[in-house]
């Protein structure tokens, strides 16, 4: 991502320079004919509405050497909050202070693990790029990045004395879990604008093939006051249980497509709101499959502009 972002601006600054230095010159008799070069460099910024089916991936079981998911006694979650913080291996119980009972007077068993994992919407930008073909149509390639969040809850239930009054009962208690991940998405496909070509304003559809790098970031559960970072045993080399693991990182390939508005401004700038579906292999976790997700941003493309002037006609003597 450096390595184009450095080439970008150096595209942006040898073409601002280029064009500075001709409008500085004496205008020709003569007009001059502008044409817009093959190649056009442009931003994307938008918002990412990513398919739940892959928050699964953050419920707190984590997974094993092989990539398959631990069971419940291994998990992540049961690991730290059962024996780790729970008073397991005769260790003081810090999930007793954080949630306000004696020492030992909650459990915590698989019922209680984590639902309703989901993905919340995230921003996503990247650098796209266009080569036309001609007025109307043009083959693009895109990277976009996003970095997305991921939320559920799960529960702990206190088991000390109740009180007498039914209504002040309230037992089982609700915690949020939280993870994040990234993406790098590789797009490649075809463009083509639609009705008057080289119009002021012009509807279009895409559509192509996406690659999707998807990347387990991290995992933090919070128990009122205390947090605890479930990622810690992942890459790590010794400790009781779970067994060590890496963070799960996978390649999927999918298609994706395109309508929106395409406003030409100027000779320069090109810009483009635009609807984007696809249907992406989100590969981390377990059973990963194509599943729709949605984006809509803007995007802004520089023309590069080649001036050529007419040819002065002879003088006669």
């Amino acid at each position: 991502m450096k390595l184009i972002t450095k080439i970008f601006f150096c595209t942006l600054l040898l073409s601002n320079a280029m064009l500075f230095s001709q409008d500085n010159e004496e205008e020709a008799e003569e007009p001059t004919f502008r044409k817009k070069s093959k190649f056009q460099t442009g931003f994307y910024v938008g918002s990412l509405f990513a398919n739940k089916y892959s928050a699964s991936t953050y419920n707190g079981y984590g997974f094993d050497r092989e990539g398959n998911r631990n069971t419940f006694i291994n998990s992540y979650m049961h690991q730290k909050i059962v024996n780790e913080y729970g008073g397991g291996y005769g260790q003081y119980d810090y999930i007793a202070d954080a949630i306000g009972v004696d020492q030992r007077q909650w459990t915590f068993n698989e019922s209680d693990m984590p639902f309703n994992m989901r993905y919340v919407p995230a921003i996503i930008v990247g650098f796209n790029f266009k080569a036309p073909i001609n007025g109307s149509s043009a083959f693009i390639f895109n990277v976009n990045a996003a970095k997305l969040g991921v939320e559920g809850n799960f529960t702990i239930t206190k088991t000390g004395p109740t009180n007498p009054n039914p209504a002040a009962n309230n037992n089982i208690l609700n915690f949020p879990i939280k993870g994040s991940e990234q993406r790098l998405l590789f797009e490649m496909g075809f463009q083509k604008l639609l009705g008057e070509e080289e119009g002021k304003l012009n509807f279009f559809i895409e559509a192509g093939f996406v690659g999707t790098l998807a990347k387990y970031d991290r995992n933090m559960i919070y128990i009122n006051n205390l947090q605890i970072d479930l990622t810690y045993y992942v890459n790590q080399a010794i400790y009781p249980a779970p067994v060590p693991g890496r963070k799960p990182v996978g390649f999927g390939v999918g298609a994706f497509a395109g309508l929106g508005a395409n406003v030409n401004i100027n000779p320069k700038f090109t810009l483009q709101l635009l609807y984007t579906p696809s249907y992406e292999k989100i590969n981390i976790g377990t059973n990963p499959t194509l599943k729709l997700q949605n984006a809509i941003g803007l995007r802004v493309y520089y023309n590069l502009v080649a001036v050529k002037e007419k040819a002065e006609t002879s003088k006669i003597d």
